[in-house]
């Protein structure tokens, strides 16, 4: 079966951080999308890190780091970030937030 693009993980997150997706044994993954939609009816804020091995959070890790939410707002980013099996993606928002990650896996040998 070819490889193909595909909803990676979805969370809703309310303050701490939480892992979104993990990258499978034998996998690597190609994180193409980056959906963050606010919730509710104020603003807020929220942070994504790619933790290399699963390692503990670092500041190092974080590709966004208390980026502003307006209420009932949908933030988007799109780009080719490839991670190494056991990468994990943890996200974490100051209010009530989805966080919906796309892209594509692909069997390693």
């Amino acid at each position: 079966m070819p490889n193909v693009a595909k909803v990676l993980g979805q969370i809703v997150s309310t303050g701490s951080a939480v892992d979104l997706y993990t990258v499978p044994a034998l996998k690597q993954t190609v994180v193409s999308t980056l959906t963050v939609a606010n919730l509710t009816a104020g603003s807020g804020t929220f942070d994504v890190a790619i933790r290399v091995s699963g390692s503990a959070i670092e500041d190092k890790h974080y590709i966004y780091k208390n980026v502003s939410l307006p209420a009932n707002d949908t933030f988007a980013a799109t780009f080719g970030i490839t991670m190494a099996a056991t990468d994990v993606v943890t996200v974490a928002s100051s209010v009530s937030s989805s966080f919906n990650l796309f892209g594509q896996e692909v069997t390693t040998t």
